[in-house]
């Protein structure tokens, strides 16, 4: 108990940090993966192409690589002077967005076909078709995996503390090299991310309650 109360402040800001990049991250991964997942049902061919590069590519990398790119190439290349927090964020929302992109698919994919049909025979436009019919239907299937992969995000936003963003990881490193006992700060750690985790849980369970099919 010690060690949280001597260094509460530093724990709040590292609580805060971790709430906030996940926020953003979140932010940043639904509307690319959205986005993306609409360009991967596209009827236009260099739409599904940029997607499925853009899924296989972010998928496949790792997210230490991305943040990275992000902290060292990025700023050197494209915004010097960006902030730590703002990299980390897009390098975990870029990740996170392919993953939300393939949930967000296959929900689509679960539509059938006639509403799409149906649709386009009352002249609606493929955009139209999408936004106000088929991802309304969807939402139903994709919120449990999406449940899932926002809190993959959540512990992954552990490796922004290692490029100098200020989180719960990084509270972690600094008591750990002020030599307090291990066990009691992983014990803080771990409970102020399944806080969080549970949140993201709790609401995303009342999202599935709200709309689910009356039985």
């Amino acid at each position: 108990m010690n060690v949280l109360l001597d260094h509460f402040a530093e724990f709040r800001d590292g609580f805060i940090g971790t709430v906030s990049i996940t926020a953003v991250s979140t932010v940043i991964a639904l509307v690319l993966g959205i986005v993306v997942a609409g360009f991967r049902v596209s009827p236009v061919p260099p739409l599904r192409w940029f997607g499925t590069a853009w899924v296989t590519l972010l998928r496949n990398t790792p997210l230490t690589l991305l943040f990275l790119v992000a902290m060292f190439i990025v700023p050197e290349i494209l915004f010097p002077g960006m902030s730590a927090f703002v990299l980390g964020s897009l390098a975990l929302g870029f990740y996170t967005s392919a993953f939300v992109c393939e949930a967000v698919r296959s929900g689509i994919n679960t539509v059938p076909l006639g509403q799409a049909e149906a649709a386009r025979s009352l002249g609606m436009t493929f955009s139209q078709t999408l936004r106000l019919i088929v991802l309304p239907q969807a939402t139903r299937t994709v919120l449990p995996p999406l449940s899932s992969i926002l809190i993959a995000l959540t512990k992954n936003s552990a490796i922004a503390g290692a490029f100098s963003v200020t989180e719960l990881f990084g509270w972690q490193t600094l008591m750990s090299e002020q030599g307090y006992a291990i066990a009691p700060i992983f014990l803080w750690v771990a409970a102020a991310y399944l806080v969080i985790t549970f949140t993201i849980s709790g609401v995303f369970r009342l999202l599935e309650r709200r709309l689910e099919v009356a039985r």
